[in-house]
């Protein structure tokens, strides 16, 4: 008996595959060919799941904003964005003292007790300036009780239907019918509140009679540069007084039966600068401040990320001898198995305090926003990000320069290139599309990333200040990941709050799956260009 090959044990094989239907060669594409079908099947899955848990937040911040304006509290704001104006206005007075105090004991070197003894001149002024507003105080304060229990005995009776309504699906009518409910005419609740109209007319026109009278007894202050931002408070308080007549016609044309717009739910989440949850007062999903966090981190991490990531890839593939590879290259790929949490660590108790300890040196002054006082913020969340993103844009974009065809280098040495002329003018352009992907796939890796802004970036829910220059930097801000992994364990499932965190993961999902797939794009047209 002939002992059977390799090839007749293959050829075996292939005719019992056949009958299943199947040729050998089908199996094997089945098989790795699965990996894409079970992508888009997860793809599918979680899209599905996100859609799911939340669609209905836009009907129920819709609810939300019509209760908001119903029970009066629309109309209270009005007056309240008065109020919180002035407030804005009294920190310029606040600013304006503390660089005062700094000329004095700095420039002029007066002692502490001298230097308030020369403002004290200005803080009388500022004082009767923030005194002024106690009438729009008083009548905002006193609207705002009885707009709450408007909305408190709203609140009460929507819990209360659904308590009828749980105890008529369980089979208990009579329980249910013990249940009392009294609709809330809120045409009969708002009468106090829309009557206070003539009370706020005297007040407004008392508050802005008071503002003149103290804008009259403004200071000389000892400096033109600190002169100049006196005369720029006045300009921005004599708009402010200007806009009072705006106040009056929002007042008296408002109207508390008028329906909110089905676009006002979706606008309200996607241009809406305030993000407040479990308010006495108002609960606002606006995804403004996470997105704009999101983005200063990731622009501070790609800023940092992409200079040391493609350098370290030209200076592996093109200069650095065998043994500097060997050694570079497990470094760099090593800190990918790093886990997030561990780097978020080293971020609050190392690199924080360090970045702020070196923001107090005398010698770094210069720096905008140096010195500055918290040490979680976007500067201290960019770098550890960088220090993520450095393993993919390294590894993508040193793939992109093994990918020039050699030929090129070697006709540029040829024709007398020097080797850095060659990297900078031949290999670094004729690369340039894989390591744009290789950036881009950078951003989607750290614009995803949760644990490191959690625990690093400040997690202050507020537009960062711009006007502050490249000092924006040194500002704490929070995220779109950050917001889901912080608040996702404490909210009520099918509320509000925990739909408005799965339309953030909505928006987060796609905003990353763009991102992958313009990196794709350019991948395949990078492929095409070399090939």
């Amino acid at each position: 008996m002939e002992a059977s090959s390799p090839a007749s044990h293959l050829l075996v094989n292939k005719s019992r595959i056949r009958l299943f239907g199947l040729s050998f060669d089908d199996c094997i594409r089945v098989f790795f060919g699965g990996n894409a079908i079970v992508s888009i099947i997860v793809l599918a899955l979680i899209t599905y799941f996100l859609f799911r848990e939340g669609a209905g937040f836009f009907g129920q911040n819709r609810q939300n904003l019509t209760v908001y304006r119903q029970a009066g509290l629309e109309y209270i704001d009005f007056i309240r964005a008065q109020q919180d104006d002035h407030t804005a206005l009294t920190r310029y007075l606040s600013d304006l003292r503390l660089r005062q105090f700094r000329h004095y004991t700095q420039e002029a070197k007066l002692p502490v007790a001298d230097a308030n003894a020369k403002l004290a001149v200005f803080d009388d002024f500022a004082g009767q300036f923030g005194d002024t507003v106690e009438p729009i105080r008083t009548l905002v304060s006193d609207l705002t009780e009885q707009a709450s229990a408007i909305k408190e005995k709203f609140t009460v009776m929507e819990d209360k239907k659904e308590e009828r309504r749980q105890l008529m699906a369980e089979g208990r009518k009579g329980d249910a019918d013990r249940v009392i409910i009294t609709p809330v005419n809120f045409a009969e609740e708002l009468k106090p509140i829309i009557g206070t109209l003539p009370a706020y007319k005297e007040a407004s026109a008392e508050f802005s009679r008071r503002i003149e009278q103290v804008l009259a007894t403004a200071p000389v202050l000892p400096t033109p540069e600190l002169q100049v931002r006196m005369d720029r408070f006045k300009q921005l308080t004599r708009e402010y007084l200007s806009g009072f007549p705006a106040v009056v016609s929002h007042l008296e044309s408002w109207d508390y039966a008028k329906p909110v717009p089905a676009v006002q739910a979706l606008t309200s989440f996607i241009f809406g600068r305030e993000w407040l949850t479990a308010s006495f007062w108002q609960d606002w999903y606006g995804v403004i401040p996470l997105l704009v966090g999101s983005l200063m981190v990731s622009a501070v991490a790609l800023l940092l990320a992409v200079p040391l990531g493609v350098g370290a890839a030209i200076y592996v593939n093109q200069i650095a001898t065998p043994a500097e590879q060997k050694f570079i290259k497990p470094g760099i790929e090593f800190i990918s198995a790093i886990p997030s949490v561990v780097l978020g660590f080293f971020g609050i108790a190392v690199l924080g305090q360090a970045l702020r300890a070196l923001s107090q040196a005398s010698w770094l002054s210069w720096v905008p926003g140096f010195p500055y006082s918290e040490r979680l913020n976007i500067l201290t969340a960019g770098c550890l990000l960088a220090l993520m993103a450095v393993p993919t844009i390294f590894t993508l974009a040193e793939d992109a320069l093994n990918n020039v065809p050699r030929a090129f280098k070697e006709a540029s040495f040829a024709l007398g290139a020097t080797r850095l002329q060659t990297v900078i003018k031949i290999i670094v352009p004729a690369s340039l599309s894989g390591i744009i992907s290789a950036v881009l796939l950078g951003l989607g890796r750290v614009i995803g990333e949760t644990m490191v802004v959690l625990l690093c970036a400040g997690n202050r829910i507020a537009i960062p200040d711009f006007s502050a220059g490249l000092a924006v930097v040194t500002q704490p801000v929070h995220t779109m990941t950050g917001i889901i992994a912080q608040e996702m364990g404490e909210v009520v499932q099918g509320s509000i709050h925990y739909r408005a965190l799965f339309v953030v993961g909505i928006l987060l999902f796609f905003l990353s799956l763009g991102i992958n797939y313009v990196a794709q794009i350019v991948v395949r047209r990078y492929r095409i260009s070399i090939g």
